[in-house]
């Protein structure tokens, strides 16, 4: 096996690892649903602190964190990115907690469909024509469930929107996984002191009167935020991409099965109509994608044969 062969499949196991992660999260969230959203949320960003840090000496990546505290108005974009991925996982943890995981499901189904149009919006990307109709799929299936059923997604569509739009500043900003998501920790953690201190009154707000058990449990919200990033990462530095993007549908059809078939939630006419449409959507979208990424190779096969034949 060469040594491309062996990256391939190291990025491969790392994104199933990483989406795996995402996929079954709720089941952690669950176990942890009778405490308020906003302590999970607070325990998330306080623990995830340190286990960053760790990791940011380990790789020897501290020094990037310094550098990027020179740049106030990177650091003023990036704290609007951090405010959209606090509200994301704030929303996420409160969905999970009150058995909205299937509006999740679908929030995360929509979210690269909405790339795309945010590619087009923001970045000057073309449209391709498949590409065209998926988003337009994806549309009248929201628009359906809103105008037919009279029911607003609206879990699904801001936890898509809120992703989408942080995906999109963090595409502008020159920080690595690692060292953004860390500052963006930093940029949250004072709020969540001040939340967890002064006004957090649950039964496990305190920590020295907690079991250990129950600490533990806290603790792990840091672990699952950052662990399935660096799997990310990992998988990103490995295999291209657009390959990486097929594996995004693997964390939200985890939720789905986990809402239907493990949490019993129903699944009614007008979600169900909803997911059909955009699960149409993404197939377009992925064959669009397949198309386009084997002409791009075919292309660049054909080009290299031409300035090899060229070069005798």
């Amino acid at each position: 096996m060469t040594t491309a062969d062996t990256q391939t499949r190291q990025g491969v196991l790392f994104a199933l690892a990483a989406y795996g992660i995402w996929g079954f999260a709720p089941i952690y969230f669950k176990a942890v649903a009778f405490v308020p959203a906003l302590e999970i949320l607070t325990h998330r960003i306080l623990w995830a602190f340190f286990f960053l840090l760790v990791l940011l000496f380990a790789s020897g990546k501290i020094r990037q964190v310094m550098v990027a505290l020179r740049s106030p108005k990177q650091l003023l974009l990036l704290a609007l990115a951090a405010v959209l991925i606090g509200l994301n996982w704030l929303l996420f943890i409160w969905a999970v907690a009150n058995d909205h995981i299937l509006d999740a499901s679908l929030g995360y189904y929509i979210n690269p469909l909405l790339n795309v149009a945010i590619g087009v919006l923001f970045f000057a990307e073309r449209l391709r024509r498949l590409q065209l109709y998926a988003i337009g799929l994806a549309i009248t299936g929201v628009a359906v469930q809103i105008i037919t059923f009279g029911s607003v997604p609206w879990i699904a569509l801001v936890l898509a929107s809120s992703f989408a739009t942080y995906g999109a500043i963090r595409k502008k900003l020159p920080f690595d996984s690692l060292t953004g998501l860390f500052l963006e920790v930093v940029l949250l953690l004072p709020l969540m002191l001040v939340y967890f201190i002064g006004f957090a009154n649950s039964d496990a707000s305190n920590l020295l009167a907690n079991t250990w058990q129950l600490n533990s449990l806290l603790v792990f919200a840091g672990i699952i935020t950052t662990v399935p990033l660096l799997f990310f990462t990992g998988a990103a530095k490995r295999i291209r991409y657009s390959t990486l993007g097929f594996f995004q549908y693997i964390a939200p059809s985890l939720m789905f099965i986990l809402a239907v078939f493990l949490y019993g939630e129903p699944l009614s006419a007008d979600k169900l109509i909803t997911f059909v449409m955009i699960w149409t959507a993404l197939a377009l979208y992925s064959y669009d994608a397949m198309r386009t990424h084997r002409q791009v190779r075919q292309a660049a096969r054909v080009i290299a044969s031409a300035e090899k034949t060229s070069s005798h």
